[in-house]
This record gives structure tokens, sequence and C-alpha cells, in this order.
């Protein structure tokens, strides 16, 4: 039997499709002309099912693909997303709003409803073989099976391929069913709305049915799968990001969006290992990726170089940028496409290869990290520009998961608006949150490895109190005393609302700024918002539970 009737089979097996063909494995090239010759669906909210969703620049094949999602997909559809309540897993999975549980005889309907609907029309489907991570001591195989020659494009931009060493592949390989073109009743199907996104433990599959067709899907569904497979393995499973400095010295940066986790890790000094998902094995760190997937609404091409320079590079995919006013996209070139314009989503994005950065780390590997860094943005303006923590301060920290982001435009809103999100990664964490906090407390004794809170925020008031934004060269400063040790001896001093060790010194930084009451012109003002905040930490703690598993109340 030849490879290719062999995974035929093992669909035909897995989920009874019989009358469709396949399109195996095909490259970037090829996948760029399918994309645009085949790929239809809505794209506009009025619109029909049949619009074209994929086209090219002025650089054809020699430049990015540019994909329309549903316009009600224009990032991941967290209140669709579920894991099927099997007996087996039901007290192991963290389920909660952006996990949900589905009745397993929903499951198995609605399963056999879109195989019917793709047998009955005779669907053409793309698959591709990919990994999830580079190490081949526990890489997970990933098959994508879907609709969308695009999806099959990003799923080849994002994970590695071809890894050689790999055991027990076709007993361990999960699959991925994607089909957008069907639709969901909820009715009959149990589901929310008219799609759905399905995690199966049980059978090892990923069912993304409806209109789900944001690229992003095709990846944070696997990692959430790798978030509920690896720690029952002992491997940490981590939403950061990581680099390398010329000691081989690793760091690891945990952030919510708009803390600085991307930026920070971009050091022309360290070698990045990835930027969003990362494992901690025995073996060391290990991306579990091979490609980035970045926002694009408003990005500084000066800021951002490499980004800027991959937007052209053949291979990669443009999602939900509108082409120049008066022109079809066809006769733009991606140099000039108008990044700041969110008229189709403020969630624009931008698929490209990780060699497209020049200063990775072979194979997306590195070493056990020497420092652990823990990113927020307090807009609130009390948290200290860096915070040494002690392993239960850090437990208590990490599944906090705290950013305060400004204030928006509603009528009403005049504060910052705090978020806590566990892990830093709230939504993909398939387990309980102690379970990732013990192993990374765990893991750091072993490494004897340092961490910090570092407060990328604002400083001398809130955001909307004639508070600063710190400085990126303070935060840098602050930072790199972190990497080379310089924070590991200083005389430290504990702010008494918030029970956080602030050093008193550091160099390249001024040390009035170090406790962040020095810098409020009105000392009582920045007390009664530390009390605020710290309020706040209490609450998220207690309402999420955090107590009964086994985490220690910091705050």
């Amino acid at each position: 039997m030849t490879f290719q009737a062999s995974f035929q089979a093992d669909l035909e097996k897995l989920f009874g499709l019989k009358t469709v063909s396949y399109k195996y494995n095909l490259g970037k090239t090829e996948l760029f002309h399918e994309a645009i010759a085949n790929d239809r669906g809505r794209t506009q909210r009025d619109g029909g099912n049949n619009d074209q969703k994929a086209f090219p620049t002025i650089l054809g094949d020699q430049g990015p693909l540019v994909y329309y999602t549903d316009p009600d997909c224009t990032g991941r559809r967290t209140r669709d997303t579920y894991a099927v309540k099997w007996p087996e897993v039901a007290d192991e999975i963290w389920f909660k709003a952006d996990l949900n549980p589905y009745e397993p005889e929903k499951y198995e309907g609605l399963l056999a409803r879109v195989i019917a609907h793709l047998n009955e029309k005779k669907a053409t489907l793309y698959v591709k073989d990919l990994f999830m991570g580079s190490d081949p001591d526990f890489a997970v195989p990933y098959r994508f099976v879907g609709e969308y020659a695009t999806h099959a494009m990003f799923c080849h931009n994002m994970f590695p391929k071809d890894l050689q060493g790999v055991k027990d592949v076709d007993t361990r390989r999960w699959t991925m069913l994607n089909v957008p073109s069907f639709v969901c009743e909820p009715e009959i199907d149990g589901s929310r709305a008219e799609a759905a996104c399905i995690i199966d433990v049980r059978n090892k599959i990923c069912l993304v049915a409806g209109r789900a067709d944001y690229c992003g899907v095709n990846k944070k569904t696997i990692f959430t799968v790798g978030n509920y497979l690896l720690p029952k393995e002992g491997r940490l499973s981590m939403h950061c990001s990581a680099n390398v400095g010329k000691n081989n010295d690793a760091a690891i940066l945990f952030g919510l969006s708009g803390t600085g986790k991307t930026t920070l890790s971009a050091d022309a000094a360290r070698k990045l290992i990835g930027d969003d998902e990362i494992i901690w094995s025995d073996n060391g760190l290990c991306n579990l990726e091979d490609g980035c997937y970045a926002k694009l609404i408003d990005l500084d091409k000066e800021a951002e170089p490499v980004i800027a320079q991959a937007l052209s590079k053949p291979g990669t995919i443009i999602e939900n940028v509108p082409p120049l006013p008066g022109k079809k996209m066809q006769e733009c070139h991606p140099d000039e496409l108008d990044l700041f314009d969110g008229s189709i989503a403020e969630n624009t994005r931008f698929s490209y290869p990780l060699d497209a950065n020049p200063n990775v780390m072979p194979n997306g590997q590195g070493p056990a990290p020497k420092t652990i860094v823990l990113l927020t943005a307090d807009a609130f303006g009390v948290l200290p520009p860096v915070s040494i923590l002690e392993p239960k301060d850090v437990m208590y920290h990490f599944v906090s998961g705290f950013t305060a982001r400004v204030a928006g435009t509603e009528v009403g809103v005049k504060e910052p608006q705090p978020t806590f999100s566990a892990c830093f990664g709230g939504p993909f964490m398939a387990q309980r949150p102690n379970v990732y906090a013990e192993l990374l407390a765990k893991k750091m004794e072993t490494a004897n490895a340092r961490c910090i809170l570092l407060n990328t925020g604002w400083s001398g008031g809130g955001a909307t109190t004639g508070g600063a934004r710190m400085k990126l060269k303070v935060t840098r400063a602050l930072l790199n005393a972190a990497l080379n040790g310089e924070l590991d001896n200083v005389e430290t001093e504990v702010q008494p609302i918030l029970k956080l060790k602030m050093p008193k010194s550091c160099p390249g930084v001024d040390s009035a700024i170090l406790n962040p009451r020095n810098t409020w012109a009105n000392k009582d003002e920045y007390d009664a918002t530390a009390t605020k905040l710290r309020d706040m930490f209490r609450d998220n703690f207690k309402k999420k539970g955090f107590a009964s598993f086994g985490i220690e109340e910091r705050i």
C-alpha cells in the first residue's frame, strides 16, 4: 500500500470520509495558487458564501498571499471553543468560559453531520502532516485536514515538518478537521452558534465546524491540546517568548498583549527561541512553532524591521488587511499597504516562517532558563518598575496573570481596566492553573532560576491621572540587570500594600523611581490606588478559587 493510500485509509477509518478527494502535502507555491483559485466563503457580513477569499499582490507568487476571514471570525471564537466532556477527562480538563464542555452524544451527532456534508458535496480537502514542537522526544504529530488551501499554507508556515526520530507517529497523531462550509444548528448540534471548535481527547480530533476560519484557530486549538498533553509528561507548556544570550543563558518572558513580550524578547544581543509557545522539558527550552503569527495593526516598520521585510516575502500570509483605496489587491505592493487601517479588523495578522528572523536559535531550542520574567503593563501606575519574586510569589503572580489596560472610549469609563489571565494565557490552559504553576516552581528550583515581575506600564500616576508610560530604555536596563544577575544580591525594601520586594538600586536606572510611591506627587492618592489594585488581586484570587488549588495568597 502506498503512503498516500495509507493516509486516505486512516482518514476513512477515523472519520468515515468516503467520497472526498485529497491534495496531500502540497508545497507553499502550489497552495498559494490553490487558495486563490478555490478558497471560497463569506467575506462581507451581508454577502454571499462564494466570495473569493485569497488574493495575490502585484508580486504574484513571489510575494505574500492576502486572505480575508469571515467577518464574524476575525479572531478566535472563544465562546464557541469546547472540549468533549468524556467521563475519563471530565474532572481533568479546566472547563471555563473560553473552554466549555460539549456533551458527548451531541458531539458525535455533529461530527456525523459534518462528515455526511463533506461526503455529499464530494469535497476536496487539503492535508498537511506536521509536528507540534521540534524536539523528537515529545513532538506531537499533527495532521491538518481542511477545505481551505490558505489554512494548509498557514500550517506549513507555523509548524515543524519532516521531523526525524519521532516515535509512534501513527498512534500519537492528532487530526484537525476544518470545515468552514458547514453550518451548525444549535438546536440540533448542541452548539451555541453556527460555528464550533471542539477538542476530542478520546479520539485525538480537533473539529472546526462552521465559520471559524481565522487562521489562528489552526494553531491555538492544537496548542490547547499541547497544554493538556505535555504537562502530564512533566513538560511545562508556556505562553511566552524565550531567547538566549551570548553566555548560553536563556530567559523566558511571560506577558499578555501589550506588555512588551515580543519587543523585549527581540534583542540583537540575544538569539530568539520563539515568541509565543514554548516548552520547558528536561532537555531545556523548545519552540512549539516553526513560524511567527504577528499582529500587524499600527505596526511601526522602522521599529520592527524583521516583520517589515517579511511582508514581501513569498509564502507568507497577510490576514484582513484591505487593499489601497481605489485599487485591487492584485495591483498593490505589500510595502505600500496601510498597516494602520483597521476597517476590516483591529486584529490584522501576518504569518511568516521563523527563519525570516536572522537571529534565531537552531531548531528553536535552547538550555533551561536562568531568568524568568513576568511582564505586566500596570495602567494604574502603582506597581514597582521591577520586583524580585520568591518561589511562592512566582506561583501567585503566575496564576494571577495581571495586566491593566488604558480605559477605552466607552461613555462613563474613566479608569484603567484590569485583566487577569491565569498563566498569562488562561483561554489555552486546558488543565487547572496549579498544574502549570507547580511545574514552573519545580523547574525553577532545579534550574536555580531567578524571577522578576517587570512593569512596563505607568509611573508617577495612572494612565488617566497624570502618569507617564515607563520608558523602554528604563525597562531594558532593568531587564538587562536581571539577566546579568545584578539584582540577585542588592538591598531591597518591601512595598507594604502590595507586598512586593523592590531593589533600592539598579545599574543605569535612577533609584528614585524604583519605589513607585516616590514618583507620585500625592502620596495618599498612591496609597488609595494601590489599595484598590490589591483588592482587585484578592477578588480575582477568591473568584478563581486558587486557594483550593493549593496556591498561597501573597497579596
